[in-house]
């Protein structure tokens, strides 16, 4: 593995705790998405399957959408991302508009 190679333990350990504890900041899904990717690329062996990945991502949502999310049982990350979106999409327009 290329982290193994270019990225000492003492990093990778970093990261790890870095995922465990990240969350979105206010209403930026997109940010925290793009964080959650890359830190689960380099550390991979965290997230031994998609579905141990999906759940850490959701976990870090804001609460206002986490439910649905949750409740959705998004198996794939990707679905997981675009759900997320969408509703954080809704809910900031449903906010906007009152």
């Amino acid at each position: 593995m290329m982290t193994d190679k270019y990225c000492p333990r003492g990093e990778i350990k970093k990261f790890e705790i870095e995922i465990w504890n990240s969350k979105v900041n206010g209403t930026d899904v997109e940010s925290y998405t793009q964080y959650i990717q890359e830190l689960a690329l380099l550390c991979g062996r965290m997230f031994p399957k998609e579905s141990d990945k999906v759940e850490k991502y959701v976990c870090g949502l804001p609460d206002m959408i986490q439910g649905s999310v949750m409740e959705s049982k998004q198996k794939k990350m990707q679905d997981a991302i675009e759900f997320a979106t969408k509703l954080m999409d809704q809910k900031i327009r449903t906010l906007a508009e009152r």
